[in-house]
Formats: C-alpha cells, sequence, structure tokens
C-alpha cells in the first residue's frame, strides 16, 4: 500500500497463454502491482513478473465452479483499490473481448476509482494463427466476426441473427463453443451456410498441448467427439481453414507437447527454458538448486587483495565467474587487478562469462570438465605457480587435487553455496506419479541429489516412478550421480553444455 496515495487499477490481458505473447506493458503493469486479482489464466507463469511481496486473490471461474460471483469480484476490486493499493486485474485473453472488462471498467467510474486498460492479445487472433489459420485472406474472405460460443443458440432469446451471421461474413469464430458445436453447426447449416464448409477445432491453441482438427459444418462435431476434443478451444468457420494445410508452423515443432522437467537454478535456467519453449516443449520448472553467497566474504576480499601474487586465475563455473567478479567491483577494484595473471574457464558458456567482464581467456580446454583443464595444464609449467580458483562451496576436489600433483599451489576460495530450495514437490510428485512427465533433465550431479532428497521419505517412491521416465544428463559426471542414486540415464549429452543437452534430446526423440 501507498500511504496518502489513491488506489488505481489496470484491467489487464493476459494473452492466450503463451507467455512470450504478454505485453511489455502487462509486464512493467504486473511488476509494481501492490495486489494481482487473477481468474483462472490460461499460464500462470506471468505472475512470476509480480514482486514477491504483492498479494495474489485468484478469482477464476473454470467448468461452472465460480469462486466468487462477478458482482463480488467488482467489489473486491473497488475496495482494494480505495485501499490505496495499485490493482492489477490480470485476465486472460484480452479483457474487453468476452472477458467482463467493460462490467469491471464500469463499476470503477462508479466508484471514482482511476483505472487504466492494457490490451491483451486475444485467443480469436492468437489461436488460429498458431494453427496456421489466417483469419483474412485477399483471395478467400475480407470479413471476419468473433462470436461467443457460450450462449445456447437454439434458446428463443438468443441476441445472435443467425439468418446474417451465416452467409454474411466469411469467416466465423466461436469462443467457448466446443461443448455447444453441434448446435452452432446445425445453425449455421439451418440458415444457409452450406454442410461443407471447412471448420477447424483448436484445443488448448499456443500451448504446447494445442490440438488441432478438422472437418466442415456437417461433420465436424462427430469428428470432435471421437477425437475426444475438450474445453478450452475455439471453432474456426470458413474457407481460410483450407490454407492450414500449407501454414501451420506450431504443431510441427519437434518436441510439441512433450513434457520435460527442469531442474536447473531458477536464475541459471532462462536460456535452456527459453530453447526447449522454441521446440514445443511443456516445461515444468522445478529448480532443485539456488545460488546464494557465501556467509562471509573475508578469504574471497584477501584473496582479491593478494592477485598480485597469482600466476592463474580458474574459473570452472558460470557462478563463479559472477561471484568473483560482482566482489571485485565492490571492493572497488576493477578487471585491471587481474593485468599480470592468465585467466582459465571450464567451457565456452564460463569463457563467455569471462569476456562478458572484459577479460579474454587464456585456457578453454576441449572438453568441459575439471579432468579437461588440469589435462590442458601439461601444456604449461606448473612447477611451483600459484592458483586462485574461486569456487562453490561443495565442489568436486579433482581439478584442485590434479594441480597440486603437477607441483602447483592452489588456493581454493568459496563465492557462493548452492542450496535445496522449497518447491512445488506435491505437484510435480503428482505428475509422475500420474505417468505425466516425460522426461526429467540434469544439469549438474547436484541437480541429481537435491531432486531426490527434496521429496524426503517419498524419495524411494519417486525412484519407482521415474521407471518409466526418460532422464537426460548434461554429461558423464551428472551421469554417475544420477546412476549412483538408481537412476538410468537415457540421454546424455556428447557436447557437456546446454545446447549439447538439447542437442542430445532432439536426436532421442527423433
Amino acid at each position: 500500500m501507498r500511504k496518502g496515495k489513491k488506489g488505481k487499477v489496470y484491467l489487464v490481458g493476459a494473452g492466450p497463454g503463451d507467455p512470450g505473447l504478454l505485453t511489455l506493458k502487462a509486464k512493467a503493469c504486473l511488476e509494481k502491482a501492490d495486489v494481482v486479482i487473477y481468474d483462472h489464466l490460461a499460464n500462470e507463469v506471468f505472475l512470476d513478473h509480480a514482486d514477491e511481496k504483492a498479494a495474489f486473490i485468484y478469482v477464476g471461474k473454470k467448468g461452472g465452479d465460480h469462486t466468487l460471483s462477478q458482482d463480488e469480484i467488482n467489489k473486491l476490486i473497488v475496495d482494494k483499490a480505495q485501499q490505496g493499493h495499485m490493482i492489477v486485474r490480470l485476465k486472460g485473453g484480452d479483457p474487453f473481448i468476452f472477458g467482463r472488462g467493460g462490467e469491471e471498467a464500469e463499476e470503477l467510474v462508479k466508484a471514482g476509482v482511476p483505472f487504466e486498460i492494457v490490451p491483451g492479445i486475444t485467443s480469436a487472433i492468437a489461436v488460429p494463427a498458431y494453427a496456421g489459420i489466417p483469419l483474412t485472406h485477399r483471395d478467400y474472405t475480407s470479413t471476419v466476426a468473433f462470436i461467443t460460443g457460450h450462449e445456447d443458440p437454439t434458446k428463443e432469446t438468443s441476441s445472435i441473427a443467425w439468418d446474417k451471421l451465416s452467409t454474411g461474413v466469411g469467416t466465423i469464430v466461436f469462443l467457448m463453443g466446443i461443448t455447444k458445436i453441434a448446435s452452432i453447426c446445425n445453425e449455421l447449416i439451418k440458415n444457409g451456410r452450406s454442410p461443407n464448409t471447412p471448420v477447424a477445432v483448436i484445443h488448448k491453441g499456443t500451448h504446447p498441448e494445442q490440438v488441432t482438427v478438422e472437418g466442415n459444418l456437417e461433420n465436424i462435431a462427430e469428428i470432435v467427439k471421437s477425437a475426444n476434443i475438450r474445453p478450452p478451444g475455439i471453432i474456426v468457420v470458413g474457407d481460410v481453414v483450407g490454407l492450414r494445410k500449407g501454414l501451420n508452423w506450431f504443431e510441427d515443432k519437434p518436441l510439441l507437447g512433450k513434457k520435460i522437467i527442469v531442474t536447473r537454478a531458477r536464475e541459471q535456467a532462462s536460456d535452456f527454458l527459453t530453447k526447449l519453449l522454441e521446440l514445443g516443449v511443456h516445461c515444468v520448472e522445478f529448480p532443485t538448486i539456488e545460488i546464494v553467497p557465501p556467509d562471509n566474504w573475508e578469504p574471497l576480499d584477501k584473496a582479491i587483495e593478494d592477485l598480485p601474487n597469482y600466476d592463474w586465475l580458474l574459473f570452472t563455473s558460470v557462478n563463479s565467474v559472477k561471484y568473483f567478479f560482482k566482489r571485485v567491483y565492490e571492493n572497488g577494484k576493477d578487471t585491471r587487478c587481474l593485468k599480470n595473471i592468465k585467466v582459465g574457464a571450464v567451457g565456452p558458456k564460463t569463457a563467455e562469462a569471462v569476456r562478458e567482464n572484459g577479460v579474454i581467456p587464456d585456457l578453454i580446454p576441449e572438453e568441459y570438465k575439471a579432468e579437461s583443464v588440469a589435462d590442458s595444464f601439461r601444456n604449461f609449467n606448473t612447477e611451483n605457480i600459484k592458483v586462485l580458483l574461486p569456487k562453490a562451496s561443495k565442489a568436486r576436489k579433482t581439478l584442485p587435487d590434479e594441480l597440486k600433483k603437477m607441483g602447483a599451489d592452489i588456493d581454493e576460495v568459496t563465492v557462493y553455496h548452492t542450496i535445496m530450495p522449497e518447491g512445488k514437490t506435491d505437484e510435480v510428485k503428482s505428475m509422475l506419479e500420474a505417468g505425466d512427465i516425460d522426461m526429467v533433465t540434469f544439469t549438474s550431479s547436484s541437480t541429481v541429489t537435491n531432486f531426490i532428497n527434496i521429496f524426503g521419505p517419498d524419495s524411494e517412491k519417486i525412484k519407482s516412478y521415474l521407471k518409466d521416465v526418460d532422464i537426460a544428463s548434461i554429461g558423464p559426471i551428472t551421469s554417475d550421480t544420477a546412476k549412483k542414486n538408481g537412476l538410468k540415464i537415457t540421454v546424455e549429452a556428447k557436447d557437456y553444455t546446454i545446447d549439447g543437452l538439447i542437442e542430445a534430446i532432439l536426436e532421442y526423440y527423433g
């Protein structure tokens, strides 16, 4: 709450579900919200954009199960705003396209509460686009209509002018109409539309679970029933449906619909998640590692002061680079303090992080693991060289032990800890128990051990569920840890990077 300030409401459209279709303005509103009042969203990942201190109030309506009536929702929005809060009323799709946003805005006007409308990408246009159906096309039609399918078209008081709609509009899009599809098609045929008019029904459009079936007005209801297509979905009627054969792009993605658990730390997972989403994966975020600073900076601060005495600085992870340089800058220094030191990086991503800090690595091994770093040092005179190794608190001893055998003097200094975060264990456990997961990915030994341990007394049950799940590992070290924990690796990256892991997953699923 902002003391002394009047509240304000943003009626925000969240789009149809694909996280990439949230608008920049919607994201900005979520980031500054005190209270988020949200519907049954197509994708709750949008809530992650809000501040962790924000209050979240669910008022969704699903399958006739209403948490609050519309009047109660209106009152809630007004009350929270009058308390001085900045409110985001988050609605799927667009708030003014069958979203009752107009009614909520009218109530805000009556109460004297300031508000703004933030349009969202409506499923009426986004879902057909993801199915490869352009709603207008100069060779087919220049007219399109959006109709609610939630109204029973056979009732006497229907507000839909079926006689005009059936033949007066080229493309007709019905939202929320799957359960009424038979009566919708009958009304269109009865009022003059050809029974051979192409129809597409798109289930869960813009999601990895998207499924599209095609037919015509005469047979589509039976096709939908046979294919067990259920809400949510959109019905598209018109000749433009025929263009889908050449324009279907989304459903051709190589991993569409695969449900994959990503166990990587949240701050590191974004690149991995983005690339999997591009391939059509339904990603289940389940970070088993949280990266935190060390309890005491004194050992690192001392090492930074002593940098002129070191010959080599070795980084074995992106996080070691991040926390090392962060502390260098906090100590009032910059990369000039490394002017006489050679720098090594365990792999391309670590090397990239070093370069982003203005330093070009002198050593990047051909294989991206500690053993290869040690092997690479055989090309150098290691007798009595002094090496600084910034590392995690629980790091493998292979590299320092091997370098010591070569005569090097190694100073290991902790720059970050990995801890086990609190996760959505019940949700993931239910998915595994139901056989709803295709693959679990592990990007380090810590992700493996933490994944097992996070379930506590249920860990043995989880292992039994994983027998029927594909398990992908970033490399042999991680695979060995998985095997020691009784897990069977089905996919292992040849190139021990995130890109290598994705390539291996693609190859595995063909």
